[in-house]
């Protein structure tokens, strides 16, 4: 027998997949750069209702609803991996690693659709 409270508990307490996430358009090559702490839930909800992922980026949204949903794509870009203390913060290191890339990338303007934090 399933003991459902167990499995609950030990997904719980498990480390999700979690890193840097692109969303690339097709169409005019732009990208948005996102970090997740649990990157399995961010690509499950981009496939069923990707709107949800665009709704904080007007110029995202207003693309995906000109171009559609077959002319973007998720990619996940690079994953961090887990510390071996069960209790750590993982948040500033996504915060680094997302930091590097959005470097790297410079998805700002007619490259991309992140604003630049000031």
């Amino acid at each position: 027998m399933i003991d459902k409270k167990k499995m609950i508990k030990e997904y719980k307490e498990s480390v999700q997949p979690m890193g840097i996430y692109q969303i690339r358009n097709l169409k005019n090559g732009k990208i948005f750069i996102g970090s997740s702490s649990n990157l399995r839930a961010t690509v499950n909800r981009y496939k069923f209702n990707p709107e949800i992922c665009f709704q904080k980026n007007g110029q995202l949204k207003n693309d995906f609803k000109q171009y559609g949903s077959d002319n973007f794509v998720l990619e996940i870009i690079d994953e961090l991996e887990p510390n071996s203390e069960p209790s750590y913060d993982y948040t500033e290191d996504l915060s680094e690693l997302e930091a590097l890339w959005l470097t790297k990338m410079q998805p700002y303007g007619d490259n991309g659709y992140n604003l630049r934090k000031d």
